[in-house]
């Protein structure tokens, strides 16, 4: 109980230095259009995507403790299940669904994060869902059970873009569980898609966990490594890893219990029970991951809006240096032009009134100025902005891969703020947020960091006397 106190206190503080210092910059400045906490504001997530019939509802039927999805040899369920706690009914009555929400009601329920998710229509909110269960697994977690891979499917098909929604909620998820089968040890065009591109593009490698599932339909030991196998050597070649990325293997006790006599189970099963048991453990690890995943989002969106904000800075110094100087060719063109004009009204109309002279040259060159300004200095402006846009990859020193790798992610974003904007900031305001979120980035992830170290070391005891110290304040 005091760890997870602990564990949403922290992340509670983590959202909040998103919320208040990180979104409202984003937002300013155009790195962003939704708030960025609305990506972790919620509980940890685990995303379980796979091959149809790769067991994916059985396996979270044996996490759970009760048969909550549909199970079957073909697909049996077409939609995107999220899976929450619910406590308000005892477990000691039953593990069961205590309630359901629909894809169109959770799309739009702010206590959600899914919000997001609307832009992929109507057709896709059918297929979208909430149950609340009341089994003590997800306390701490949700997971979100999506529909089985399929090799001949197209969006056309499904009616909506299924890539796309995998990518957004594996952004969201915490954890992202991969699972094939005995039987289809190779992947479907889905499952090429997904692992070799979608997930690669919208979450972080050591968040994917490969897994073997239904091991309990290869007869013999033979049989299990040939097809553990085929499964290393397809992911080799869709990853494109020269190492073979570890593969856990499993499978769901209850459906060996309901389909087959325990005599006749393969004699290795007992073997991989702590493989079985060492996937449920990294499931539930996922709150204290999230933590860690938490601080690096923090990071990473802080490093990535101070990239963002110096190379607006930067465009903005320029153009103001830019304007000032045309300004000043444009002040001095006048002036010289209203001289011009007095001389010449003082050569060619006899005048000799100092003061005529000087109204005359005076409402000349205001009108040369006003031309200027009006036609000329835009034009110069226009190509000046035209000009940096094409050039954008000098706005800032690229030092080091880390920078490199943060103007690849920003670069877009930069360009397309720009050109819409046409570099009219506040350079003032500008200096500001980028000194807040630099001291977000030196001084907050830092106390952070500390936080989940010390976090790491602390007995139950300690967590204890922290639990006292917090509710005395």
């Amino acid at each position: 109980m005091h760890r997870d106190n602990y564990m949403n206190a922290l992340r509670e503080d983590i959202v909040e230095t998103i919320t208040k210092h990180l979104t409202p910059v984003a937002q300013r400045y155009g790195y962003s259009d939704i708030p960025l906490e609305i990506n972790v504001k919620w509980r940890p997530m685990v995303l379980v995507i796979g091959n149809y019939s790769s067991g994916k509802s059985s396996l979270i039927n044996e996490f759970l403790g009760a048969k909550i999805q549909d199970t079957g040899q073909a697909p049996t369920d077409d939609s995107f299940t999220v899976l929450t706690y619910d406590d308000s009914v005892p477990e000691t009555e039953g593990i069961r669904v205590v309630e359901q929400q629909d894809g169109k009601a959770l799309l739009n329920d702010p206590e959600f994060p899914f919000s997001t998710l609307r832009k992929h229509g109507q057709r896709f909110a059918a297929h979208f869902q909430l149950k609340r269960i009341n089994s003590p697994f997800l306390k701490n977690l949700a997971i979100i059970d999506t529909p089985g891979m399929l090799d001949s499917i197209t969006e056309r098909d499904r009616g909506y873009d299924y890539q796309e929604v995998i990518g957004d909620l594996a952004q969201k998820a915490g954890l992202v569980l991969v699972l094939f089968d005995a039987h289809k040890a190779g992947t479907v065009r889905e499952a090429y898609k997904s692992i070799r591109d979608t997930l690669t593009t919208h979450t972080f490698e050591d968040r994917i966990i490969f897994v073997l599932n239904r091991i309990d339909e290869c007869t013999t030991f033979n049989d299990l490594l040939r097809v553990y196998g085929t499964l290393c050597w397809n992911l080799s070649q869709i990853t494109g890893r020269k190492d073979i990325p570890m593969i856990r293997m499993t499978y769901s006790s209850n459906a060996v219990a309901s389909t087959k006599n325990s005599a006749l189970e393969p004699p290795f099963l007992p073997l991989l029970e702590n493989q079985r048991e060492d996937l449920k453990q990294t499931i539930l690890q996922t709150p204290l991951r999230r933590l860690d995943h938490l601080a690096s989002y923090l990071e990473i969106h802080g490093d990535r809006l101070a990239h963002y904000i110096e190379a607006i800075q930067t465009f903005g110094l320029e153009f103001r240096s830019f304007r000032i100087q045309k300004m000043f060719i444009g002040f001095l063109i006048s002036l010289l032009g209203g001289g011009l004009i007095a001389l010449i009204m003082m050569t060619l109309a006899a005048m000799a009134d100092p003061t005529a002279l000087l109204s005359v040259g005076g409402i000349g060159a205001s009108l040369i100025m006003i031309l200027w300004l009006a036609f000329f200095q835009k034009k110069l402006e226009l190509k000046f902005r035209a000009t940096r846009l094409e050039n954008i990859d000098t706005l800032t020193p690229v030092t080091d891969q880390t920078r490199k790798d943060s103007w690849g992610a920003i670069r877009d974003l930069v360009y397309q703020h720009l050109k819409k904007n046409k570099g009219d900031y506040t350079l003032y305001d500008i200096k500001i947020d980028r000194f807040d979120i630099r001291q977000v980035n030196e001084i907050t992830t830092q106390k952070i960091r500390e936080a989940l170290s010390e976090f790491r070391g602390m007995s139950e005891e300690d967590l204890k006397e922290w639990g006292k110290d917090n509710l005395t304040r």
